[in-house]
């Protein structure tokens, strides 16, 4: 895993990288040790502390207030040669339709201008981790599907990354290091 640690091996185009699935699957834990591989920084997903601070009690409203502040995370690090995102826009498109049946209009906006120049799509083929913020424990395959239909509508460059963690890692490595 060391050569993941040498930016030069790092395809050129490579800036900003995102990881994105349905919940429990893995998603921080690779955004963090990809950072901490390059030594470069990550963007942790907004919800979790926006959440825990309204106790896991939330509205449609609050998804468009989440994914605002999120952007607002990224252009901190708009200067930074490379970022890796714990979440991106996909995220909070696919919850506002399951949880509410449409998607506003500013997540819409937001999620056409995010600029994200590889997805990792966790696959979630892991066991659940219980959390009081987490919503949908039994239907993280059906999520999925959404997940990977949505980034291929979009026509985006991306990678599902799935088995154990040391597979996972594994074939981020692959993907980041390709000639």
């Amino acid at each position: 895993m060391d050569a993941l640690a040498n930016r030069n091996q790092l395809q050129d185009t490579m800036r900003r990288i995102a990881f994105t699935g349905p919940e429990s699957s893995g998603k921080t834990t690779l955004a963090k040790w990809v950072a901490d591989q390059l030594n470069c920084p990550w963007v942790p997903e907004v919800a979790r502390d926006y959440l825990t601070e309204r106790n896991g009690v939330y509205e449609q409203a609050d998804l468009d207030a989440m994914a605002i502040e999120q952007v607002e995370k990224w252009d901190l690090l708009i200067d930074e040669a490379f970022v890796v995102y714990d979440t991106e826009m996909t995220v909070f498109e696919i919850w506002s339709k399951v949880k509410y049946g449409e998607v506003s209009s500013e997540i819409n906006a937001l999620s056409s201008n995010q600029h994200i120049d590889h997805y990792f799509l966790c696959a979630p083929d892991i066991p659940w981790e219980e959390d009081p913020l987490r919503e949908n424990p039994t239907d993280r395959d059906a999520l999925f599907a959404l997940y990977k239909q949505s980034l291929v509508q979009k026509n985006v460059p991306f990678t599902v990354v799935s088995g154990s963690l040391e597979q996972r890692q594994q074939r981020v490595l692959d993907v980041l290091t390709a000639q």
